[in-house]
């Protein structure tokens, strides 16, 4: 915190004149950060895309389709009389800060009408796009320059202002209209500038600490130490940043950046070596799923080839639908996937895909279902046009006379039932219908495989072979597991509320609950809901013993009653019992804290809930990687936060320190799975506050790989915050520059006060994964918990790296 001197500074220290202006403008912006969409989709992806052109590259084709472009999008807002003002040009950019755009707009109003004309935006995009660096530079340093007016005056090699410019001309020269100004930077001049930077980036922080950015930064360009940044002296420094002044963009709305032709989206080739090592075991599985199918249907629509092809190919899908109706329920057997992912055999099933698999058998069964009935129906078509057949078609397809199957003829009823039952579970099971807080609509059509098990076994003579071993299967997990979560009511017996309506809750830890790092578990809250059961990770270490962590992140009906419940109103069993809550809370003390919660957001509870768990995730396989990179976006981190703890616990176990002289070695004897070199930990949010939810185990983990030995960092962390505009930005370089500055200074980041710099944007996967292969660590596994989106899109990479991907889904 800067002291009273330094404030004093602030507002003391006075600028010199730099003299007359100079050229001035910007160009050959490069094609800048791309946001992809996905889990973590935010207004700054949408509302803040860089002019994406480069004047080595842009031919004049491109550049002559990119100004109609910005002519068709200046028409559709200016109004009648063809100009744009003030208010309409901050819509279009769609900024969160005016200043800038104020500043952009006064630059570009070059008669200082107040409103800028279709050419006065088309001569001054010109030469941004086509401007050298420096010119560039010198725009920049002008928006910088708060307390002068400029404009632009064209000179040069194009026609005088206001003209059109032919092919290979721009203009070159920018100077004020309106007085002459200080042309240099004061102290007070750049906090203002920073503070702007703050508020475009969606980045809060004390004033104290802009003071201490805003002098690092003007402290570092002052060299002379005159009081004043001279544009000398904003070059030098910008040149210490590499390739930052030559991609510098301006960060404009979608009306400035035309629609860019999607290239065909590359599919990885089967055939490769990457991708049949991602796989095999998936592809295996459905070569052998495939083949049982033909074969069972072959061997069924042969024994009744003598009734005719309808006949056959009921029959056949029946024979299918016999094996997908009762194998469907193994593939939701949590308990024995669990004890299966300990076993050799998780290395040759595809375990981590049981949901997929699930859901792709269960588009089979519908199929199948309804090629199945449609051959029925023209068998029977058949039948009642015959003058032999004593039944019309109606009576065939609805009735029992017909006496068709073995219990009381009831194959046809049982079928049209099993049919629209089947219809009504796969509407229901739609993600519309699951994700848009109708969760309980899904859950309860879902138990219609009861009655559809009943009806299969009176619809078909040979379904309860099938059934027999799978339904054994099924129903003891679910009466060991109904058992073991009703065994004993536990408590929530802390609550932190963090930001982004995230619920952190602390629950007391049963004697014979044992867990791995990246597990998962049901929540049942009686007092949220009296039936229903949500799965979420645990957030906790196994080392822990006395409770569990859950971060809840509320995104449906249930999750937002569970917050509420603790925001609106204390519930009635919070803050009972003193003596017990003295006790935990003084417990509590002693275990790391997620983040400093203020005292309305922490509550000590006493409410009863039911776990059901644990169950395990593709996450377990962390322990036997060599080089293993974690990628959380957003919650997604929660399975991690387990397992980074665990991870540094063992890794702690093996070091050992002699007392003597200091030297520190490691075991070569591991504990029972581990064999991990190396661990890359990489965290995606989309604003600041988020961080904050796991801020505190962060900082002790770096902590204690501050205390290892000296030959790398065992555990490297990589934080990435999505709203904040990158160093490429003019809208952001400043800051950007300060908080590497400071955080070279104090050894600490402002945004998270971890030790690891905050990086603005989203990363750049193919840097990343570069880096990663360039360390040789080992073999390289990636583990992804966030957006579907972007797990595609990290997938796509580590089949390019030769790296195996693994995905945490429930």
């Amino acid at each position: 915190m800067p002291d009273g001197r330094q404030r004093q500074g602030l507002r003391d220290v006075k600028k010199q004149s730099w003299g007359s202006s100079s050229p001035m403008g910007e160009a050959d912006p490069t094609h800048g950060r791309r946001r992809e969409k996905g889990e973590e989709g935010t207004r700054a992806e949408t509302a803040h895309k860089p002019i994406s052109f480069s004047s080595s590259t842009m031919s004049t084709e491109e550049d002559a389709k990119w100004l109609q472009w910005v002519t068709h999008q200046f028409e559709t807002i200016a109004g009648k009389d063809g100009e744009i003002n003030l208010q309409e040009f901050k819509a279009a950019l769609n900024v969160k800060e005016s200043f800038f755009a104020e500043r952009f707009f006064t630059l570009f109003d070059s008669d200082g009408s107040g409103t800028i004309t279709l050419q006065e935006l088309r001569d001054a995009l010109t030469l941004l796009i086509h401007g050298d660096p420096m010119d560039k530079l010198k725009f920049l340093f002008q928006v910088y320059d708060v307390d002068v007016r400029h404009s632009m005056q064209w000179l040069g090699t194009g026609e005088s202002a206001g003209g059109e410019w032919g092919p290979g001309q721009v203009p070159t020269r920018l100077h004020p209209h309106v007085g002459t100004g200080s042309g240099s930077i004061d102290v007070d001049e750049l906090r203002t500038v920073l503070q702007s930077c703050m508020r475009e980036s969606a980045i809060s922080l004390p004033e104290e600490k802009l003071d201490q950015l805003t002098l690092a930064l003007f402290e570092s360009a002052d060299k002379d130490c005159n009081g004043a940044i001279t544009f000398d002296e904003l070059r030098d420094e910008l040149q210490r940043f590499p390739g930052v002044m030559e991609n510098l963009t301006i960060s404009a709305a979608h009306w400035l950046t035309p629609p860019a032709s999607r290239p065909p989206r590359r599919r990885p080739r089967p055939l490769t070596s990457a991708y049949w090592h991602n796989h095999r075991s998936h592809l295996l599985c459905l070569a052998v799923y495939a083949g049982l199918h033909v074969l069972l249907f072959a061997l069924a629509a042969h024994a009744h080839r003598a009734l005719g092809p309808s006949v056959m190919v009921a029959k056949g899908c029946g024979q299918c639908l016999n094996f997908d109706c009762s194998f469907i329920a193994v593939l939701m057997l949590r308990r024995g996937l669990t004890w299966l992912r300990a076993t050799w055999l998780a290395q040759v099933l595809p375990l981590d895909q049981n949901i997929q698999f699930h859901q792709l058998m269960g588009y089979v069964v519908v199929a199948l279902s309804l090629v199945h009935t449609v051959a029925h129906v023209v068998n029977f078509a058949l039948q009642a046009q015959s003058e032999a057949s004593p039944f019309r078609f109606w009576e065939l397809l609805l009735t029992t006379r017909p006496g068709i199957g073995w219990v009381h003829g009831s194959a046809s009823p049982t079928g049209v039932a099993l049919l629209l039952l089947l219809l009504l579970m796969l509407a229901c099971s739609s993600s519309c219908i699951r994700r848009s807080g109708h969760f309980e609509v899904f859950y309860w059509t879902h138990l219609s495989y009861l009655p559809m098990w009943i009806l299969l076994i009176l619809h078909g003579p040979n379904f309860w072979k099938w059934l027999l071993v799978p339904g054994i299967l099924f129903f003891l997990e679910k009466i060991i597991g109904l058992a073991m979560s009703r065994m004993a009511a536990l408590c929530i017996v802390e609550v932190n509320l963090l930001p982004s309506k995230v619920t952190h809750l602390l629950i007391e830890r049963p004697p014979l609950f044992h867990y791995r790092p990246g597990d998962y578990l049901y929540l049942n809250v009686p007092s949220i809901a009296l039936y229903e059961w949500h799965p979420f990770t645990i957030s906790s270490a196994p080392e822990q013993k006395d409770t569990i962590w859950l971060h809840v992140r509320s995104e449906g009906q249930w999750t937002n009653r569970l917050y509420e419940s603790f925001k609106t109103s204390r519930p009635a069993d919070c803050g009972s019992k003193q003596l017990s809550r003295s006790l935990r809370k003084r417990r509590s003390q002693r275990r790391p804290q997620v983040s400093e919660m203020s005292s309305e957001n922490h509550l000590f509870c006493n409410i009863k809930c039911y776990i059901d768990g644990p169950y395990g995730t593709p996450t377990r396989r962390i322990f036997a990687s060599e080089h293993a990179v974690l990628i959380g976006a957003g919650i997604g981190i929660t399975p991690f936060a387990s397992i980074l703890q665990s991870i540094v616990h063992r890794h702690q176990k093996r070091k050992h320190i002699c007392p003597s002289c200091q030297h520190s070695w490691m075991d070569s004897i591991q504990d029972e799975d581990m064999k991990l070199h190396k661990v890359d930990f990489i965290w995606i949010n989309r604003d600041q506050r988020s961080f904050e939810w796991f801020v505190s185990l962060l900082t002790k983990l770096e902590m204690d790989q501050a205390e290892m030995a000296q030959e790398g960092p065992f555990l490297e962390l990589h934080m990435y915050m999505t709203s904040a505009l990158g160093k490429n930005d003019m809208k952001a370089i400043g800051l950007q520059m300060a908080l590497d500055l400071l955080a070279k200074k104090e050894k600490k980041d402002s945004i998270t006060g971890l030790q690891t710099r905050t990086q603005p944007g989203r990363p750049d996967w193919n840097k990343v994964f570069q880096k990663v292969a360039a360390e040789k660590k080992g073999k390289v596994q990636v583990f992804f918990c966030g957006s579907p989106a972007l797990a595609k899109v990290l997938k796509g990479h580590c089949e390019q790296f030769g790296f195996k991907f693994f995905q945490e889904n429930f």
